[in-house]
């Protein structure tokens, strides 16, 4: 790994390198952020000749990996989570740790000797005045040219707390799920986990497992739950083999599966879900796999509630209209893009905040602008990841061609 020091005028500092040069077909591609998609993006320029740095606003790579809470592991298989260039090692076992991650992408920059740039905030991004390139405003006053931009700052970049009425008068512990290490604080305490993603249904089984007096789960809209692998044939499998299938018959095929692999857990508050696993994950809703979160709701470990509503006279206000006095609840409630500032002027984002191209393709009014990791594929973030990497490498290539 080469770290670099930019300058803020762009003049010329003690690694020549990191000088950024005003003939377009001499500029870099900068890649902004250091996770997974971004080194693997910088990765596979580097094959096609180009030269890529990367800029990452913390002091490493994998800010968001590191965050995580501690008994994370990968939904994905570890042979179809490696970024090209490098397989994860095999003592990671088949479902890598959180830790286990952030050591293979440190070793994966590292190996592949990519240029990164640490402790630089990309603000905005914009064409340069005579069009041919691409300028980043960065923090400290930098101002940097590329002939190409890759945007890889992540689907989970900023955490989204609800701004739920009652919110700041309630005075118990509220905690969103990224502040979330493990269930040790919360022993003998009674928690209310609101959202039934990923994240929501592992911190609940979490608390279960750390001896929470009582566990409680708000759930909104009751999530489709698959088994992470069944007699060794891991859901992600399945989802590389159907996802090029119509919507409807994915549906079809995944609520046949969904009742032969998954108890009826409507007597404990989740009832199957009416509308089909692939339309929600087409529209970003991606299943829950499960890791503990089925055995907990049929003991009645984990208690099912409806949606929080707000917060009143110290209690939780739910859907429902139920009042809930609770100790703590931890709010997996999600992240959003945050892309507004950094792109929201270019017209290259949809009515959700979304990039309306990603993967090889630029948007139609700003060519040689690219986005990867802000979609939620059924067949695996990081496989599609490491796929988009190489066919983000290629286009850039045709493009400078």
């Amino acid at each position: 790994m080469i770290t670099l020091a930019l300058m803020a005028d762009s003049t010329p500092s003690a690694n020549p390198s990191a000088i950024t040069t005003a003939n377009p077909a001499d500029r870099p591609v900068y890649v902004i952020g250091g996770g997974p998609g971004g080194l693997a993006t910088a990765y596979a320029l580097r094959a096609q000749g180009i030269r890529a740095v990367v800029v990452e606003r913390s002091d490493g790579v994998g800010a968001s990996w590191r965050r995580h809470y501690d008994r994370l592991h990968l939904h994905t298989t570890r042979r179809l989570s490696a970024l090209p260039g490098l397989a994860m090692p095999r003592r990671f076992g088949r479902w890598v740790a959180r830790d286990d991650m952030v050591r293979y992408l440190e070793k994966y920059a590292e190996h592949h000797e990519l240029e990164l740039v640490t402790g630089v905030e990309v603000s905005r991004v914009e064409r340069t005045a005579d069009g041919t390139g691409w300028l980043l405003h960065a923090s400290g006053g930098r101002e940097l040219t590329g002939s190409a931009v890759v945007v890889a700052t992540g689907y989970n970049h900023t955490p989204y707390l609800p701004d739920w009425p009652g919110r700041e008068a309630y005075t118990g512990e509220l905690t969103h799920a990224s502040a979330y290490r493990d269930g040790t604080p919360y022993a003998g305490r009674d928690v209310l986990v609101v959202g039934v993603g990923n994240t929501g249904a592992e911190i609940a089984v979490d608390l279960v497992e750390s001896g929470a007096a009582r566990v409680r789960l708000a759930v909104r809209t009751v999530p489709h739950i698959v088994r992470r692998s069944t007699a060794g044939w891991a859901a992600q499998y399945s989802g590389i083999l159907v996802r090029r299938l119509p919507v409807g018959l994915v549906d079809r095929l995944c609520r046949v599966m969904a009742k032969v692999s998954v108890p009826d857990l409507s007597a404990r508050g989740l009832p199957r879900p009416d509308t089909g696993l692939y339309t929600r994950a087409r529209q970003g809703a991606i299943p829950v796999q499960d890791v503990g979160l089925i055995d907990a709701v049929r003991r009645g470990k984990v208690e099912i509630v409806a949606a929080v509503e707000g917060f009143e006279d110290g209690k939780v206000v739910l859907a429902d209209g139920t009042r809930l006095e609770t100790d703590a609840v931890v709010a997996a409630t999600g992240y959003v893009r945050a892309l507004e500032g950094l792109v929201g002027h270019l017209d290259v984002l949809d009515e959700r905040g979304r990039p309306v191209a990603h993967g090889a393709r630029s948007p139609k009014d700003a060519p040689g602008l690219y986005f990867t990791g802000f979609t939620t594929p059924i067949s695996g973030t990081l496989r599609e990841l490491a796929l988009d990497a190489e066919r983000i490498a290629k286009a850039v290539r045709r493009q400078l061609a």
